[in-house]
């Protein structure tokens, strides 16, 4: 895609469409010290919002202490705002896993679905974690992880189910908008951007 872990950091940064002005970012909701709030370019359903670091890291797990601080104020922040203003809230994150873009952001999104709409695989594949705080251990153990919640409830995934667009792919399905789940297709297709553009204006008029 734009780039790949195998290239030079700053050739990385160069490439990232989270590093630099780009459709990704284009609809920013809030800036603070390290984060943009920005709403996804490409939303599943209305009201799909993410958090990105301002610097290039691969995920929450990279996340310094003072970092993870922030991001988990701003993570209650949104959650709120989307559980307030939809009616549900859900929330995921690659860990590196199933990405294709390199550069940490976490979705947040309305779902009122249930786990097995997310993992069909199965109970045993899914672990209960206190928060989305928690990946930094699961990083620091493995080296990677897959995040998601429901609500109030937080979930790492077996690392082998990923693949790319893993969660997107999933959930889309659960919402009912499978056309939806990949973005680089429906950057494509006018009539999804068009109607992407409405969702969009809508989210930035409830937040502000």
């Amino acid at each position: 895609f734009w780039y790949t872990t195998g290239m030079r950091d700053k050739e990385a940064r160069e490439l990232c469409p989270h590093c630099v002005e780009s459709f990704a970012t284009a609809h920013v909701l809030e800036r603070t010290e390290n984060f943009f709030i920005v709403c996804d370019a490409n939303p599943l359903t209305e009201g799909h919002i993410l958090i990105i670091p301002h610097k290039h890291l691969s995920c929450v797990g990279e996340f310094s202490p003072e970092m993870l601080d922030e991001f988990a104020r701003l993570y209650d922040q949104v959650h709120k705002f989307v559980e307030t203003t939809y009616g549900s809230v859900s929330a995921f994150e690659h860990g590196k896993i199933g990405q294709t873009v390199f550069h940490a952001h976490v979705h947040i999104l309305p779902f009122d679905g249930t786990p097995d709409m997310i993992i069909p695989e199965g109970a045993k594949h899914i672990t209960k974690i206190d928060n989305i705080a928690s990946v930094k251990l699961a990083y620091e153990r493995e080296g990677q992880y897959l995040y998601f919640s429901i609500g109030d409830n937080s979930w790492l995934v077996n690392s082998s189910l990923g693949y790319p667009r893993f969660f997107r792919d999933r959930f889309a399905n659960g919402l009912g908008n499978p056309d939806l789940s990949n973005w680089q297709a429906t950057m494509n297709n006018a009539a999804i951007q068009e109607a992407n553009l409405r969702t969009i204006r809508n989210v930035e008029s409830k937040w502000h």
